[in-house]
């Protein structure tokens, strides 16, 4: 695709800005901000066919308990199937509210308070939340960033899984964008089985890749047993506030203790329009992802040349998946929590502080660049304004 070339041909509609505020939105009406680039949600109206088939369900005039159908459970073996060549079978899946719920019951159960838990940082923040939160100890494999690029460290790996009971991987990795290569993943494995560690991949954002671009699922990488995948559509067809995920391990033991502590947890339940909005997703919407995937990576090159062109104080890592830009703003040198705040402050415009994701990452911001173009433009204009008032009030900085 021509950097630079805004996207007029498509079927369907990324470039409408759509009034959000009003609507109990956590990203528009928390906290106020005139532009939200922060919190993983995306600013795009979602696939016809979703809103088509919730409408439908919308009409019946019950809303009572719901179970789960197995057609939802069809329609994830099929598009990892197709897709992925990721091969899941009905009796090694389990119905969840959502990746957290699921990863903190699997906490509680696989795991003794007290116990260490690896992720590898700079990574998505609630990670060490829900370690913390359920009493057990966050230990960091640190990921290296060299050349405007991340790796990881499989030294430290082997150290530190020593004393680890669990390790929670992110595949792709939010907040920097890498989709881990097959050796990668089966490195992991290697020293996950070497240290007798259960390792949990959420692979939540698999499906946002650079256009022509696959992530590769940890099961279909690696031969390790102790291994579970959290899944789910909420990233990708834009539908988080659904709250519906899967849990897939084909280690039945594991599964069996994470079924019941999750119905112990309460966190097995199903929302009365979630199985619309994923089945529709993954049966009727495939056509509105791949055009998505166009028009994010169309507005990360928007993003790429705006900074080498207009604010090259800032640098772009190099990523291949998500819509969350993991901004190097070392040379600003100005802590990324008091840098995010004079952006809110100064502009209005509200970007991620890279400390929230490990210290490793507090010369960094994350930027969400899931909107349609007017609003990422707005956006970047007042980045600019920004850090040029920095620069008067901190004379010499660039």
């Amino acid at each position: 695709m021509k950097v630079g070339f805004t996207m007029k041909n498509t079927k369907y509609d990324f470039e409408s800005v759509i009034d959000r505020k009003g609507t109990s939105c956590l990203k528009w009406d928390l906290f106020g901000d005139d532009i939200p680039m922060w919190v993983a949600d995306m600013d795009f109206r979602v696939a016809p066919a979703i809103q088509d088939a919730v409408q439908r369900r919308a009409s019946h005039p019950v809303f009572g308990y719901t179970i789960v159908p197995d057609e939802l459970f069809e329609s994830y073996i099929s598009w990892w199937d197709r897709r992925y060549d990721f091969k899941m079978s009905r009796e090694d899946m389990l119905y969840s509210t959502g990746v957290m719920p699921s990863i903190s019951s699997m906490i509680r159960c696989l795991t003794d308070v007290g116990d260490e838990i690896l992720i590898q940082s700079p990574v998505y923040h609630v990670f060490f939340y829900v370690i913390e939160d359920n009493n057990r100890k966050v230990v960091e494999n640190e990921l290296v960033y060299e050349n405007d690029k991340y790796k990881i460290d499989f030294d430290d790996l082997d150290e530190k899984l020593a004393s680890c009971k669990m390790m929670i991987l992110c595949n792709p990795q939010n907040p920097v964008g890498k989709i881990w290569s097959n050796e990668d993943l089966a490195r992991i494995g290697e020293l996950c089985e070497k240290h007798e560690v259960i390792l949990i991949s959420d692979e939540i954002h698999c499906d946002l890749t650079d256009p022509k671009l696959k992530y590769n699922p940890f099961e279909t990488s690696s031969d390790y047993d102790n291994v579970i995948t959290c899944l789910s559509p909420s990233k990708s067809f834009n539908i988080a506030g659904f709250q519906s995920s899967i849990v897939h391990t084909k280690n039945q033991k594991l599964l069996e203790k994470i079924k019941t502590q999750m119905h112990v947890d309460n966190s097995d339940s199903c929302n009365v329009f979630a199985t619309s909005a994923v089945i529709s997703a993954y049966n009727d919407s495939e056509e509105w992802l791949e055009e998505l995937k166009e028009v994010l990576y169309e507005n990360k090159q928007i993003v790429k040349d705006y900074l080498a062109n207009e604010l090259p104080i800032i640098k772009l890592v190099e990523c291949d998946a998500t819509y969350l830009l993991w901004l190097d703003c070392s040379c600003v040198n100005v802590p990324s929590k008091v840098l995010s705040e004079f952006l809110r402050t100064n502009q209005g415009l509200f970007l991620s502080a890279g400390c929230d994701f490990g210290q490793c990452g507090d010369k960094f911001l994350r930027m969400n660049i899931a909107c349609p173009q007017k609003l990422l433009k707005e956006g970047l204009g007042r980045l600019k304004a920004s850090l040029t008032a920095l620069n008067i009030i901190n004379k010499g900085l660039y």
